[in-house]
């Protein structure tokens, strides 16, 4: 497969995932659209590979396929559709091996770890499907402050715990509890609960304490996110507002959890969209004003 094949490949992947990602893509250059296209391509198939496994697959194996493709992306051997579309946008964006090594290590744990204990042993998970994931995006954006990594990893810790409210009904399908097993016992809200769908007002009382832990990230993210960098930092604050609005509407109405994955429509992820894009052009126009005094002066 040529360059240019893996790489509509990988397009074709990330557009037809239906992620709230996708449409803040376009306001990213040709060069760094690319490589978004094929890093979300890469993310979307190891998680699916755990997911939505198909029939007969062992997907340990492929897993360890996939660790197979990742080193040979860095040597130029890669074979995989999505790996030969990576390999060019890691060189030119010097994305560190290590960083989808460990995404794959995050993904891994959904393969044994279907409850945890602490939100402590839910943070490494997080950080490894989620805060690395970041930690790729602004190696893409072209972020310049040290801060931009404090930033990236708050801001991905707020979206995975985003989604794993949102999430609650369907991952119990699966068999999985990603609230810590010590906030149901807090709370008095069991297992069974979950599986039975129950809204209780211990359900209300958890959730109000999960959804604060996610807007504690958010906050930090926030505090983190360095002046030079909020042009380079557009797409995923636009990010940033879709989940926010996710979280706010989870919060607005807990039960929906089992009824149905809450969503933001296009036109409303369009809106916050271009209203990110007023705020840091204005943010700039600002901050660039306020300079200005003090160059003369220099002069």
């Amino acid at each position: 497969m040529t360059t240019d094949q893996a790489q509509r490949y990988c397009e074709n992947v990330t557009k037809q995932s239906g992620s709230n990602f996708v449409h803040s893509f376009a306001f990213l250059s040709p060069s760094r659209r690319e490589a978004m296209y094929a890093v979300y391509a890469f993310c979307q198939e190891v998680d699916d590979l755990v997911d939505h496994p198909d029939p007969g697959v062992d997907c340990q194996k492929k897993l360890n396929a996939w660790r197979v493709q990742l080193a040979s992306i860095y040597t130029g051997m890669p074979s995989f559709p999505v790996a030969v579309g990576l390999a060019r946008h890691v060189k030119t964006f010097d994305i560190p091996l290590e960083y989808f090594e460990e995404l794959i290590n995050g993904v891994e744990m959904d393969l044994t770890i279907r409850r945890y204990a602490t939100f402590t042993d839910l943070y490494q998970y997080c950080y490894r499907v989620a805060s690395v994931a970041g930690l790729i995006c602004i190696r893409v954006f072209g972020t310049q402050s040290p801060h931009a990594t404090e930033y990236a990893v708050n801001l991905g810790l707020a979206f995975q715990l985003t989604n794993i409210l949102r999430d609650v009904g369907v991952d119990a399908k699966r068999d999985r509890i990603y609230l810590p097993q010590e906030d149901l016992m807090r709370f008095g809200y069991h297992e069974r609960d979950v599986f039975a769908n129950t809204t209780s007002l211990a359900f209300q009382k958890l959730m109000e304490f999960q959804a604060q832990r996610a807007h504690e990230y958010y906050t930090k993210a926030q505090a983190a996110l360095p002046p030079e960098d909020r042009k380079a930092l557009l797409v995923a604050e636009m990010m940033r507002r879709v989940y926010l609005h996710i979280l706010r509407r989870v919060e607005k109405d807990p039960s929906r959890v089992f009824q149905e994955r809450v969503r933001v429509s296009s036109p409303l992820k369009a809106l916050l969209a271009v209203q990110t894009c007023l705020k840091i052009m204005l943010q700039q126009a600002i901050t660039l004003a306020c300079q200005k005094p003090r160059c003369l002066k220099l002069l």
